[in-house]
C-alpha cells in the first residue's frame, strides 16, 4: 500500500467536510444577500445617528450600492458559520489526538470562539459609537460629513476583525506559558514593554485614529492580565511533599 492509498480515506473525509462547509456557507449566504440592503442600513445606523444635520452616506461608484452590501453579506456569513467550520476541523483532527490533548484543545477552541464574538460585539456596541461620534463632531466648520458606503464598511470590518483577534490574548498567553515558551513571572517582569506593545498593536490593527487605537489597547491590557490570571489558576499544583 503506497502513501496515497494509505491517506485516501482521510482525503475523502476532508473533501466531504469541505463540501459540507461550502453548502452551509451558501445556505446562510442566500437569505443574507436577499436582505443585504436592510442589513447594511442596520450596520450603518451608528454612523447615521452620530452625523450632524445634513450628513449622509453616499456611493461614489456605480457598482458600490451592490458590492458594499454583498461584501457585508459575505463577511456576516463567515462570522456566523465559524463555529460550524471549527466543529468540522475538530472532528477531522480529533481522532489523531491523545486524550490529554483533546481535554486541553477543545475548551481552548470553545473559549477562543466565544472571545472572538465578544471582541466583535465590544467593537460594535462600545467602540464604534464612540469613534464615529468623535469623528463626526470634529469636522471643520462648513464641512458636511458624507462618508462613502464602501469606506465606512471597510472601517467597520477592520474594527470587528481587529477586536475579534485581539480578544484572543488570554488564549495566546495561556498557550505560551503552558508549552514553556515563557512564564507568568517573565510576563509580569516585562509588563512595561507589553503595555507599549498593546498601543503599538492598537496602532497597527485599527484605522489610523487615536480613539480606535486607545479603545483597542486598553482591552488588550485587561485581556493580558486575565490571561495571566487564567494561567496561574490552571497551572498544575505541585505535589505535596511527604
Amino acid at each position: 500500500m503506497n502513501a496515497l492509498e494509505k491517506h485516501l480515506p482521510h482525503l475523502i473525509e476532508l473533501r466531504q467536510r469541505l463540501m459540507i462547509c461550502l453548502v452551509a456557507f451558501g445556505l446562510v449566504l442566500a437569505p443574507l444577500i436577499y436582505y443585504s440592503s436592510q442589513w447594511y442600513h442596520l450596520l450603518a445606523q451608528p454612523l447615521l445617528n452620530s452625523l450632524p444635520t445634513g450628513g449622509m452616506l453616499i456611493a461614489t461608484h456605480v457598482v458600490t450600492p451592490f458590492t458594499a452590501p454583498l461584501k457585508l453579506a459575505l463577511f456576516t456569513t463567515l462570522a456566523i458559520i465559524i463555529p460550524f467550520i471549527l466543529y468540522h476541523i475538530w472532528a477531522f483532527v480529533a481522532p489523531g489526538l491523545y486524550p490529554t490533548e483533546k481535554r486541553t484543545l477543545l475548551p481552548l477552541l470553545l473559549i477562543s470562539t466565544l472571545l472572538f464574538y465578544s471582541g466583535m460585539l465590544f467593537a460594535h456596541f462600545c467602540v464604534c459609537p464612540l469613534a464615529l461620534a468623535f469623528f463626526s463632531h470634529i469636522a471643520p466648520q462648513g464641512v458636511t460629513v458624507m462618508t462613502d458606503i464602501t469606506h465606512y464598511l471597510d472601517f467597520i470590518l477592520v474594527l470587528y476583525f481587529a477586536f475579534g483577534i485581539s480578544f484572543q490574548v488570554p488564549i495566546i498567553t495561556f498557550v505560551l506559558c503552558r508549552v514553556g515558551i515563557t512564564s507568568v513571572a517573565a510576563l509580569k517582569k516585562h509588563r512595561p514593554y507589553i503595555i507599549v506593545g498593546a498601543f503599538v498593536i492598537g496602532m497597527l490593527l485599527t484605522p489610523p485614529d487615536v480613539v480606535s487605537q486607545i479603545l483597542l489597547a486598553i482591552p488588550l491590557l485587561a485581556l493580558f492580565e486575565s490571561g495571566l490570571w487564567l494561567t496561574q489558576w490552571l497551572a498544575p499544583k505541585p505535589a505535596p511533599t511527604p
